[in-house]
């Protein structure tokens, strides 16, 4: 490839993807799951990088210079209680409060810089809960509510098979995306949002009411979260390959903006 094509090839947008702890043999190891990062390479067109959070936020603002997105992805523990004043109802359940600490700055920062943020699962929460929101530790012991948690003795694809409705709230942008009154998603959650963070708006409802999709238009171009997993199997999916393509462009709209900033 010649000097000039490598010059007017575009730039990959380069999306920020926090990992999480886990504890393994009598180590402690810094963890993304793949099923998150293949997506975002195959539908999204993005360069991962993968960011440590067990370092603290010193160097924050370095990690979001290189980056034109951030994605916040699921994990299985869950977040401090203390971080939107509850007692912990789920004594027994994994939290990562070094991930707490990491990304709740980091959304803050990433809305300051107008960067696009995609969150999944527990990726959500965070958004809602760094927005002044809290949480429904046990949504399956709430009334009107149904289980949402997957069967720990089911095979994994059994597990990540669809199990409920989700219906976009008419006329919003999601529910151009989706180009239906319904989609069907798969559910393994035991927490979700309850009182929504400032900003927040809801994007989309599980048959329950339960909020499974949100949005900040009036905080960011492009802040978009759901509650289910877009990522399993995604290239099966092309309600999934549509949210991953709409992150992708928000942030090669990004890249865009950065380049004419600096050929002005």
């Amino acid at each position: 490839m010649s000097d000039n094509k490598i010059r007017n090839t575009p730039r990959k947008p380069v999306v920020l993807m926090s990992m999480g702890t886990q504890e393994r043999k009598g180590h402690d190891y810094q963890v993304m799951t793949h099923k998150y990062i293949q997506p975002l390479v195959d539908f999204s067109g993005c360069v991962p990088v993968l960011v440590p959070t067990c370092c603290g936020t010193d160097d924050l603002e370095q990690y979001l210079d290189m980056a034109d997105g951030v994605y916040l992805t699921g994990a299985g523990s869950n977040i401090d209680p203390a971080l939107y004043g509850q007692e912990n109802e789920t004594p027994n359940k994994t939290q990562d409060r070094d991930r707490d600490l990491f990304d709740l700055p980091l959304i803050h920062a990433a809305i300051a810089r107008g960067l696009p943020i995609f969150a999944i699962c527990r990726g959500m929460q965070e958004i809602n809960v760094a927005l002044g929101g809290d949480i429904y530790q046990k949504v399956y012991a709430e009334p009107g509510f149904n289980d949402h948690r997957e069967n720990p003795d089911d095979p994994v694809d059994v597990q990540y098979a669809p199990s409920h409705g989700v219906r976009p709230v008419a006329g919003s942008w999601f529910a151009e995306l989706m180009g239906k009154d319904e989609i069907q998603v798969n559910s393994l959650h035991g927490q979700a949002i309850r009182k929504l963070g400032k900003g927040v708006e809801v994007l989309a409802t599980a048959e329950d009411g339960l909020v499974e999709a949100i949005h900040a238009p009036s905080l960011s171009p492009f802040l978009f979260a759901v509650q289910w997993h877009p990522e399993w199997q995604a290239a099966q999916n092309p309600d999934s390959v549509k949210i991953f393509q709409a992150f992708g462009e928000a942030c090669q709209r990004r890249v865009a903006a950065r380049s004419s900033r600096q050929a002005a």
